[in-house]
């Protein structure tokens, strides 16, 4: 009995492209859509060849799976590329626990261009929901599928087969690169309908430089495949070309990040949904103001002062419409009253490993980089406009250092990159004037405590400073307003 081998896709995704592939190879036949007529004689869906069909292919699809799909082979493996639609309620449960099964997927934003005119297309016809559905449910018995996106298939089709094969766990083989131009045996009965594009093809060709300007009238329906083409497409395997090193999978500092809920305008969602438009003041201007919060034994550390500070930044850019602390959006250009629709509350909560090793101390350098002037851009007001300090940072970076001093416009000492500074004199702990710094919260809880410990040496008050900022590991509230002109 030939090994199954299921593919699943959408429409106009490259699936009889990748199907003439595997019929390529030695070991391989191949099925085109055998659950067709069943998917016609369940559904009332137009087809210009659907009589011919049904008196020609087996209708029940129970028994195409029995008998066709899983029956006798001359083979060792055996492809059935499937259309995800064909999916049907019904069907036994063999189709999905046997075999072996992948996807095949496609930017809606090409499917759509290109879409033929048999079908007019709709959000039924394209499959996408269908697809997500098949992948979950593989994923729920324990065989995620592998997912293979077209646009890695055009661009480097020997490294992306040779990755879907390794995941198979089949040999690769080279005649799977190319093939003969011009309609096959194995083509369906509908494929004069269908299969224009694909005969002339001779292998996988690389993606059009200028693709088709895409039909507006389907607007809408991009808007809604869109979001299912994204949660398969972080499934997809990165294949590095053959010329190129691999790129390791970057690690999060704390694996407990990878599923966190952000809060994001009024709703709560997934790490991976928590976005903001292109559009966004934040994005093309810097325009918004933020504050940075610890939880420390599950109580948030100067919640109130720091809530005072993000309102006072917010009313200094000339905000409207904050919201409220009792509650807890998005434009280009450069003057507010374009922003239409007031602001955006954005709070993102996550684990923080250390900064700095706190048992070591940490080394500084001075930058070249000044602090802003506030006659320049005010420092006092907590903005997400910090090249200023990601500058002086990259300074730092370069001379090894753990952060850098920077300074005013005069020379005198302002701040770090990243934090306050403090130094004990004759008994006094000592700080910068908050002309070129930000008045920092920890900095003026430090002011207040009390003249015993002030007495304490130089290296532990920037230690005790750096624990108050960054300490152990800590929860850290990052909570952003910004404003919008979109929705």
């Amino acid at each position: 009995m030939a090994e199954v081998i299921h593919l699943w896709s959408a429409p106009c995704s490259l699936g009889t492209a990748l199907m003439y592939s595997f019929a390529q190879r030695d070991d391989v036949e191949v099925l085109d859509e055998p659950l067709y007529a069943n998917f016609l004689r369940l559904t009332a869906v137009h087809r210009p060849y659907r009589d011919q069909l049904l008196s020609k292919m087996e209708s029940d699809g129970n028994k195409v799976v029995k008998d066709i799909i899983y029956g006798p082979g001359s083979k060792k493996y055996r492809l059935c590329k499937h259309m995800s639609k064909q999916r049907l309620p019904g069907l036994t449960d063999d189709l999905m626990k046997k075999g072996k099964h992948f996807i095949l997927t496609r930017n809606p934003l090409d499917v759509l261009s290109s879409f033929d005119e048999v079908v007019p297309p709709s959000f039924f016809e394209l499959g996408l929901a269908e697809l997500v559905c098949i992948y979950n449910e593989l994923s729920e018995i324990g065989k995620p599928p592998p997912v293979v996106d077209v646009a890695e298939l055009q661009q480097d089709p020997e490294a992306t087969l040779r990755a879907l094969c390794n995941d198979l766990e089949i040999p690769f083989q080279p005649a799977m690169l190319n093939w003969e131009a011009g309609p096959k045996p194995i083509d369906g009965l509908w494929a004069p309908w269908w299969y224009k594009t694909a005969h002339k093809s001779s292998g996988f060709e690389a993606e059009r430089k200028y693709p088709q300007p895409f039909p507006f009238s389907l607007y809408d329906l991009l808007e809604q495949s869109l979001p299912l083409y994204n949660m398969l497409q972080r499934h997809v395997k990165k294949k590095p070309s053959l010329l190129e090193p691999p790129l390791p999978t970057p690690d999060l500092p704390v694996p407990e990040n990878e599923k966190l809920l952000a809060w994001v305008g009024d709703e709560i969602v997934p790490r991976e949904s928590a976005k903001v438009s292109v559009f966004d003041s934040v994005v093309q201007g810097g325009d918004s103001v933020w504050e940075g919060l610890r939880v420390y034994n599950g109580k948030i550390f100067k919640l109130e002062e720091h809530l005072d500070r993000m309102y006072d930044s917010a009313k200094a850019l000339a905000f409207e419409n904050v919201p409220t602390q009792d509650k807890a959006n998005v434009t280009s250009g450069m003057s507010p009253a374009l922003n239409l629709y007031g602001c955006t509350l954005i709070v993102l909560a996550e684990w923080k490993p250390p900064v700095y090793d706190n048992e070591r101390g940490i080394v500084l350098v001075t930058a070249t980089t000044r602090r802003n002037s506030p006659n320049n851009l005010d420092s006092k007001i907590h903005h997400n406009n910090l090249l200023n300090n990601i500058l002086a940072k990259i300074e730092g970076n370069n001379a090894k250092a753990d952060d850098a001093i920077m300074l005013d416009k005069d020379g005198y000492l302002s701040e770090t990159n990243a934090t306050n500074v403090f130094i004990v004199k004759r008994g006094h702990v000592l700080t910068p004037h908050a002309d070129y710094c930000l008045p920092g919260i920890t900095r003026a809880t430090v002011s207040c405590i009390h003249s015993l410990f002030f007495c304490m040496n130089l290296y532990f008050i920037l230690v005790y400073t750096i624990l108050l900022e960054l300490g152990a590991l800590f929860c850290c509230f990052n909570v952003l307003v910004t404003r919008s002109k979109y929705k």
